[in-house]
């Protein structure tokens, strides 16, 4: 069947076929032009669509193959969602080793996006703690890919967009935990400076580290946020169970968007005085501290018909701090803020994958409302920021940016090409590579 395709962000709107797996074991269905492999569509811009193509949804792909609760080894197939991994592990004392905002991402669609956590600076990505996997190719072969095989594919289909065929079945090392509480320490902090400081402090003596920033704030509080910094909490393993879809949703589609000029100043005033202390220390559940958007169904709807487009970027350390101070003066002037506005420090840990995202620097993201030529006037004008620093931003998250930067910010792109199947495709990458 032929049908509107959108991504989490909901922009771009593209046709494609979509074709169903539903079978590990059977060759892939017959398709005529591009295909691409297609998870949860949890891909925010155009990475997994394939305008005039065909998208094989793998969500049906969701068996678990093998699980060891001794050594916390799991083999499952590539449409399991970390959801169901937690809902199967954590009971027995295992979690994801890295896990990206929302728990909805399947496992194939995290090998191919090399997603990263709050721990990146301790755990490196994804692509670190996957064993091996599975890649079935148009051409039938099916190939076991494991980290330095000769032929490269498995650097190349870690973080490789699902351009390198389908994978089918993953093996994946879990972590240890005690329980599904955390300790968690939120610190307000003035300027962004301070966040440099907290970062620094925090990065030896907490596992996961993160920061909420402000973005339209400006002058002498020009990136102030929330610091938040949190450990696994010393218990018993067994979770409550937590619900598999969100008892809060948007019920439907505004027809505009509800993050505005008129709501996002108000919000980001009261989200940064929200905690009236300085320092706040917590015991709190794992969800609401990992996926605190997963507590509302479908949010992505409030940014109304025309979508949202979000822009993550990586800063290299010797850039960092004028270049992120370059990218809020940018944004506070033009008064088209985020109140998704999130900051965090990579570690050194090099990612495995050739066209992985992370690499030591700053990380910087927020969603911007689609309000037409104006966004799309102040991203570029955010990427130029990004592109004189050195720095990078994310094709998961990305929609628009041009080939020209894609190549500059990832030199191994002409390594990874061969690698592609020659059937598989995707808006992103014909995007890019014009």
């Amino acid at each position: 069947m032929t049908l509107a395709g959108q991504s989490w962000g909901r922009y771009p709107i593209t046709r494609q076929k979509i074709v169903p797996l539903i079978d590990r074991q059977r060759e892939l269905p017959a398709f005529n032009g591009w295909a691409l492999p297609y998870g949860n569509g949890r891909s925010y811009g155009d990475s997994c669509l394939n305008p005039d193509g065909t998208l094989l949804h793998a969500r049906g792909l969701d068996r678990y193959l093998a699980f060891d609760p001794a050594s916390g080894l799991l083999c499952c197939e590539a449409g399991v969602t970390f959801s169901e991994i937690l809902d199967l592990a954590l009971a027995q004392g295992w979690f994801l080793p890295v896990t990206p905002g929302t728990r909805y991402v399947t496992v194939g669609g995290a090998i191919a996006n090399d997603v990263h956590g709050k721990n990146h600076h301790r755990l490196g990505t994804f692509g670190h703690h996957v064993i091996r996997f599975e890649l079935l190719r148009s051409d039938g072969s099916r190939i076991i890919c494991v980290p330095g095989d000769a032929n490269g594919l498995f650097e190349a289909t870690v973080g490789g967009l699902g351009l390198t065929g389908v994978i089918t079945w993953a093996e994946v090392q879990l972590r240890r935990v005690p329980g599904p509480w955390m300790e968690t320490e939120s610190i307000r902090f003035n300027a962004l400076d301070e966040f440099f400081a907290l970062s620094a402090e925090s990065s030896t003596s907490h596992e996961y580290t993160v920061a909420w920033i402000d973005c339209l704030a400006s002058g002498k509080s020009l990136g102030r946020g929330h610091f938040l910094r949190a450990d696994h909490a010393p218990g018993e393993p067994g979770a409550k169970p937590v619900a598999s879809s969100s008892s809060l949703r948007m019920p439907l589609t505004p027809p505009w968007s509800l993050v505005n000029r008129l709501t996002l100043r108000p919000f980001n005033w009261l989200y940064y005085h929200r905690q009236r202390v300085p320092r706040r220390r917590a015991m709190t559940h794992y969800a609401p501290y990992f996926y605190p958007l997963d507590g509302i169904g479908d949010w992505n709807r409030m940014y109304g018909p025309r979508g949202f487009l979000q822009h993550q970027c990586v800063l290299p350390p010797s850039h960092a701090r004028d270049g992120i101070a370059a990218l809020l003066h940018e944004i506070a002037r033009s008064g088209m803020g985020s109140f998704l506005a999130v900051l965090k420090e990579f570690g050194d840990l090099p990612s495995r994958g050739m066209l992985s995202f992370p690499r030591p620097g700053t990380t910087l993201a927020l969603d911007f409302p689609n309000t037409g030529p104006n966004v799309f006037a102040l991203l570029d004008r955010l990427d130029a920021v990004v592109d004189e620093a050195g720095g990078a931003v994310y094709p998961a998250k990305d929609a628009r940016m041009s080939g020209a930067h894609f190549r500059k910010a990832f030199p191994r792109w002409q390594e990874f090409q061969p690698h592609i199947d020659p059937r598989f495709s995707s808006g992103f990458w014909r995007r890019v590579m014009e």
